[in-house]
């Protein structure tokens, strides 16, 4: 519940952070007058309701649903390493924005941003599907299925790879912001639509909590309460890689959410996915979005969400494998 209040009050503040200086208390006004008034095309409004509730509530979103998506991952593969990037969706995505950016390849029959969109995400399902076919074809282990996922990952990668080396300068750039992960081109439409995705793979997540607790204890514990390993493994990854690859399309590869959240959750509450799961979706939540505040004002122009969680997600993870393999030893 805390760190619900917390996202809510650092949502609300957020609404005032960013180059153009707006006060807590004029932002909120603005909102409220939004609604009460109807909207009146100052310039404040347009930078409140174009850029920073979008941008705000997109944080939430993404925050929460990777930290969810790390969540699972680290459970039913019984590898605190695991992240929602594990099966490839991230590589898939680059490949996909890499095609319609320096060679124009739309995958679907769309324009400008959308046809980027579209392309990350249909690019994204690749690697995924790869995994979950060969995992059904040949019933493979947790450790097998990281092992797949981490070599589809290098294949797209080098496709990518080879893009930019004939991409221009032009290109080259775009193609590098948007790998680095940004929120600031989010619209409310598109936090409807992620949201929408997000909520309900979290619900259907959530319904396989006992069964991702079973499997955190062991394949053997699982089988003999009466849970198929394998089935419970395929149908989260399934869940989860759509659920990933619908937000990586939007905000391109965001890091170290999925990582980090759901380790730092589980030093204080433990590895029961009950609690788990809503609860490093909170955190998530929160932990994006103080970073997305953060990438609005460390510079004059701004830097990507992306280069944020990296800079702050990366030493907090070598802090945990340090103390996790400290208590090991001892």
């Amino acid at each position: 519940m805390l760190l619900l209040v917390a996202a809510i009050a650092t949502l609300a503040v957020s609404m005032g952070v960013g180059q153009y200086h707006l006060g807590l208390s004029e932002a909120v006004d603005i909102i409220v007058r939004w609604f009460t008034d109807g909207p009146d095309d100052s310039l404040k409004e347009k930078i409140v309701f174009t850029q920073r509730v979008p941008r705000g509530l997109m944080a939430l979103v993404v925050g929460g649903g990777l930290a969810v998506a790390g969540a699972v991952m680290q459970s039913m593969l019984h590898n605190p390493l695991a992240d929602p990037y594990t099966t490839g969706v991230s590589s898939g995505a680059s490949l996909g924005a890499a095609l319609y950016v320096v060679l124009g390849i739309g995958i679907l029959p769309l324009g400008d941003t959308v046809g980027l969109v579209s392309n990350a995400f249909v690019m994204s399902l690749i690697p995924a599907a790869i995994v979950v076919l060969l995992s059904v074809y040949r019933r493979v282990t947790a450790t097998t299925m990281i092992l797949v996922g981490i070599g589809v990952m290098y294949v797209f990668s080098a496709f990518t790879q080879t893009l930019k080396v004939i991409a221009t300068p032009q290109q080259m750039e775009m193609l590098y912001m948007w790998q680095l992960g940004s929120l600031t081109q989010c619209t409310v439409q598109d936090v409807c639509a992620v949201f929408a995705v997000v909520a309900v793979c979290t619900a259907l997540l959530y319904s396989l909590r006992t069964d991702l607790n079973l499997l955190s204890v062991g394949d053997k514990a699982a089988v003999t309460m009466g849970t198929d390993p394998w089935k419970v493994r395929v149908l989260c990854l399934v869940i989860v890689s759509f659920m990933t690859s619908v937000m990586v399309s939007f905000t391109g590869v965001i890091g170290f959410v999925g990582l980090v959240a759901p380790q730092m959750i589980r030093l204080v509450m433990g590895s029961d996915n009950r609690f788990l799961i809503p609860a490093s979706a909170m955190f998530g939540a929160l932990f994006l979005l103080v970073c997305d505040c953060l990438s609005r004002v460390v510079s004059s122009v701004g830097l990507p969400v992306g280069i944020l969680t990296a800079a702050i997600g990366s030493p907090i993870f070598l802090y945990m494998l340090v103390k996790r393999s400290r208590r090991h030893t001892i």
